[in-house]
């Protein structure tokens, strides 16, 4: 009896996804790919590994010790690339990078432009989502995530420091600031019951005028003025159409790291990538905690 790699590969997929589809978009495949490779590893065994129900498949147990064995693989292989890639010293083949889509638009890009520039033979492959993707799996070479606990299982290099201001359309600031009495709109995050404590302090009354569950959607609420929103400093200076709430200090935010893990510590992609990311955000600090003319209580 002998499962070739890409079945083993398939069957922990699915274990893990719970459904074709699932699996399918894990393994860059279709599902009828995917189908077809667990159709031949039960073939293999002789019985089923997973129960078809309507809704996804259910790992047996021999699916679950197969998908242990696949798992011990997965590592072992990634771990040897990973030391591959990380001894590798040439500027030069692929480089993925996973950061926030909202921080490449207002800032990376650029920094991006200048590193293919000057590293042409680097091949750099940008994922632009705020979804967690595994280093210890290659999901990605180097992760910019904003968080307070970047992960202890990862090599973490602070960039920048962060605030947030509550801004809104100038005309909805003006109004605030002719009567800091009267109800003032506002649109938050979906899951918090008020506007931040220090914009009370300064305009006690409120009304809260929509709920949304991302930063692109409240931005968007905002430029169309339903109301001040709550936003890290560096995309409140970067909008042209939003304006500080004056008399409210900017509040202490999660920072900025870049992350890779420690078998690419020595990859001189992975060197080069960081320094100069360092240096960018070193450039630019006070972007990210302050606009341009101070915010006074």
């Amino acid at each position: 009896m002998q499962i070739n790699w890409d079945d083993m590969r398939t069957i922990l997929a699915l274990v893990r996804a719970g459904s074709l589809a699932g699996a399918a978009q894990a393994l860059s495949v279709s599902y009828t790919t995917v189908a077809r490779r667990v159709q031949r590893a039960e073939d293999m065994v002789g019985r089923p590994l997973f129960e078809r129900r309507p809704d996804g498949y259910l790992a047996t147990a021999e699916a679950e010790e197969l998908a242990a064995a696949a798992r011990r693989m997965e590592q072992a292989e990634q771990s040897a690339l990973r030391n591959l890639s990380g001894a590798n010293q040439s500027l030069a083949g692929e480089l993925v990078l996973t950061a926030p889509q909202l921080l490449i638009q207002s800032h990376l890009a650029p920094f991006l432009a200048e590193f293919c520039a000057t590293h042409p033979e680097i091949a750099l492959t940008v994922r632009a989502t705020n979804n967690v993707l595994d280093l210890t799996r290659r999901e990605a070479d180097l992760a910019i995530r904003i968080s307070k606990t970047p992960g202890d299982t990862l090599v973490g290099l602070h960039l920048a420091d962060q605030k947030t201001a509550c801004v809104a359309r100038p005309d909805l600031v003006a109004q605030a600031v002719a009567d800091p009495e009267a109800p003032l709109d506002w649109v938050i995050y979906s899951g918090y019951d008020a506007p931040p404590k220090a914009a009370l302090q300064r305009y006690p009354n409120y009304r809260i005028r929509a709920r949304f569950d991302d930063m692109t959607s409240l931005i968007a609420a905002a430029k169309a003025g339903m109301g001040a929103v709550r936003m890290p400093v560096y995309l409140g200076r970067s909008d042209p159409d939003l304006e500080p709430l004056p008399g409210i200090a900017p509040q202490d935010y999660a920072p900025i790291w870049v992350l890779s893990h420690q078998d690419l510590l020595q990859s001189a992609k992975v060197r080069h990538f960081k320094r100069g990311l360092k240096r960018f955000f070193r450039s630019r600090e006070r972007e990210f905690t302050s606009f341009e003319q101070e915010i006074t209580e």
